[in-house]
């Protein structure tokens, strides 16, 4: 056996040894834990390193160092069930540099825990033993620590008197934020939250019932838009598109919703927010005719992509 099949193995027995769950026991996920080590085959244990590392410098730095090549549709693999379960263990730091970094940024990065960093340091010595037993009593404390930092940097959403939820940080939950704390009150005023996506968690706030009894049952999310209103005063659902980057409610996208919620008992009602004019004026050319744009940067107004109708619905509710 040679030093890389014996560093992989060593690795598996740290993630075994500080009880990671089983599906995370492998050799991908042995192999992250000597990424984010930084450990080489040429150097010690006692030699690991703390870079900062995201998935792709990741999966780079294993086909480098220990010659497996996973292939980039992968990524998220990686992401979802290694990486993400590292960091719930307090195994692992993420965005330890820049904690209010949106989840879905480009440049998002993780990183060795401390505590980690020292336990994995002194495998294979005498002090091995010793420094397990204390990791593992504080383990728990580790990951309700970084845990609660990390809700610390999460968007806070006000969805009725009393009730908020959090939404993983970023601008573009900040839109979403103000889609149901400013747009709502606005023009759907005492409207219902249906559903609000999450950049970190899809299903963010998901009220299944209330949209069933609406005469849609939803069994993929991948096409839900980002936020729904139910507004009963004059039964619509507001089909709302937060724009950040990407996204707005273009023709294909309309087509999509249409038939997402063609079963609708309520009258459906098209809307793209933008967080300014300037996102706005970037995808001015593909908004559909028959919806209606909302910019969060001028609240009180509403443009009218023009149609017989001025906010409101061209379905008729079956």
């Amino acid at each position: 056996m040679n030093d890389k099949q014996n560093y992989v193995k060593e690795a598996h027995n740290i993630l075994f040894s500080i009880g990671l769950p089983r599906l995370q026991q492998n050799e991908r996920s042995a192999l992250c834990l000597l990424a984010l080590l930084n450990l080489t085959p040429d150097k010690s244990w006692a030699e690991a390193e703390n870079p900062l590392m995201g998935i792709t410098p990741i999966m780079d730095w294993v086909r480098q160092h220990y010659q497996k090549n996973y292939a980039p549709n992968t990524r998220e693999t990686v992401r979802r069930q290694t990486m993400h379960q590292f960091v719930n263990a307090g195994l692992a730091l993420y965005n330890p540099d820049k904690p209010d970094r949106p989840v879905n940024s480009p440049k998002a990065v993780y990183q060795i825990e401390p505590a980690a960093l020292t336990l994995s340091r002194s495998f294979g010595t005498t002090e091995w033993h010793d420094n397990l037993t204390d990791y593992l009593a504080e383990r728990e404390t580790f990951a309700k620590r970084y845990a609660k930092e990390r809700e610390q940097n999460c968007v806070p959403v006000q969805i009725r008197p009393g009730k908020k939820i959090t939404l993983s940080p970023g601008e573009h939950s900040e839109l979403i934020r103000a889609i149901i704390e400013d747009f709502a009150s606005r023009f759907a005023p005492g409207s219902v939250l249906v559903y609000a996506g999450d950049t970190g968690d899809k299903w963010g706030y998901f009220d299944a019932p209330l949209l069933s009894l609406l005469g849609v049952d939803i069994d993929a999310h991948g096409k839900m838009p980002d936020v729904i209103l139910r507004y009963a005063e004059k039964n619509w659902l507001l089909l709302i598109e937060s724009v950040t980057s990407h996204g707005p409610v273009d023709g294909k996208r309309h087509f999509e919703l249409t038939q997402l919620f063609s079963n609708a008992n309520a009258g459906l009602v098209y809307v793209t927010a933008f967080p300014n004019r300037s996102v706005m004026s970037r995808y001015l050319a593909d908004i559909a005719w028959e919806t209606e744009v909302w910019v969060a940067g001028s609240p009180s107004h509403l443009i009218h992509f023009d149609g017989e109708r001025f906010l409101g619905p061209y379905n008729t509710p079956s």
